[in-house]
């Protein structure tokens, strides 16, 4: 049975609460968003809310610059593009792409990914963004420095960041920042995307009737999923011959190698190097993975490749929260298979 229905009963039902007399006016589901739910229960950030009083904002012109890297101006015509070398999407997902929200594993999100037919990317899906209280988490201050410190609780500076450093591209505009955020805002959490056991399930449903304890039902809600995510960058082997300490599994790593590398390098799409699923490409890797140079899969997916003069584009590298030792030894051992 698929990751998705095995853990289909582990799902969160809401049921239409009608309001009586002395109880609170509560209607809930699954379809409502998380932060209206807490805004209920007392809590709500106003401060990440798109301003729509700047003339162009809307959440298409976010989705647009998001997903196709320009949008259309507020009087007419096109916007140049964000970024010459990538879109959001090149390392962003904007769907849910784990199954439990709280815990990230990214074995598990390859699995999920593969079913849902999304890609397996570097960066952390946009989905819920809005719902995180910081970004940039981990290790991003040894490769951003002190451009990070105005990112890591503030959802504005965060993708000003991204926009500039990690699409290496140009700053945004007023209008274009507010409609992005705009459109993060239509792939915020709902309640559905959380897994609560019955014990919680009962207890928020009596908070919500009754107007129990708020601050416990906030507490259960903000338990599901994480504030931020983390990011530690690793090292590759020591002994690029030998590799990590593991067996790999050719099976999973043709899901890392359709999912990720050919998302990316396919008819070059967001790289300068070329992959498809040619025996002389797999040849090639496999020559290349026991050294030291850029096209050797640890060295790539470890520390990623830098900008050239000339050549703003660069591999971002995968953190360990994004692929563990054990998922790039089946990568390795898929293209030896393929190699032979």
């Amino acid at each position: 049975m698929k990751l998705i229905s095995s853990l289909i009963t582990l799902g969160f039902m809401f049921f239409i609460f009608v309001s009586t007399t002395n109880k609170p006016d509560v209607s809930i589901d699954g379809k409502d968003k998380v932060a209206d739910v807490l805004k209920k229960l007392g809590e709500s950030d106003l401060s990440k809310y798109p301003n729509f009083k700047i003339q162009g904002v809307s959440a298409e012109a976010g989705r647009m610059l998001i997903e196709e890297g320009f949008s259309e101006k507020p009087n007419g015509g096109t916007t140049s593009k964000q970024s010459k070398h990538f879109v959001c999407t090149s390392c962003h997902n904007v769907v849910k792409e784990d199954i439990d929200l709280a815990y990230t594993n990214p074995q598990d999100r390859l699995t999920y990914s593969e079913e849902l037919g999304i890609p397996f990317l570097q960066g952390t899906t946009l989905y819920g963004a809005v719902n995180r209280e910081s970004y940039y988490n981990g290790d991003y201050e040894k490769k951003y420095g002190d451009l990070v410190i105005p990112a890591r609780n503030n959802i504005r500076e965060a993708i000003k960041l991204c926009a500039v450093e990690c699409a290496q591209g140009r700053e945004l505009k007023n209008w274009e920042l507010e409609s992005v955020l705009a459109f993060m805002w239509t792939i915020d959490l709902k309640m559905e995307d959380l897994l609560f056991n019955g014990e919680e399930t009962e207890v928020l449903e009596k908070i919500m009737l009754e107007g129990g304890n708020k601050k416990q039902g906030i507490d259960i809600i903000k338990s599901k999923y994480a504030m931020g995510a983390d990011a530690h960058f690793v090292y590759p082997p020591e002994n690029r011959k030998e590799g990590y300490a593991f067996e790999g599994n050719p099976e999973n790593g043709k899901l890392i190698y359709d999912n990720s590398c050919l998302h990316c390098h396919e008819k070059q799409r967001y790289s300068y190097f070329d992959l498809d699923n040619s025996k002389l490409t797999f040849k090639y890797l496999k020559k290349k993975l026991k050294g030291y140079a850029p096209h050797s899969i640890y060295q790539v997916i470890r520390w990623g490749v830098p900008s050239k003069s000339g050549k703003k584009a660069y591999m971002p590298q995968y953190t360990q929260e994004k692929m563990s030792d054990q998922m790039i030894e089946d990568l390795r051992a898929y293209i030896e298979k393929r190699a032979e």
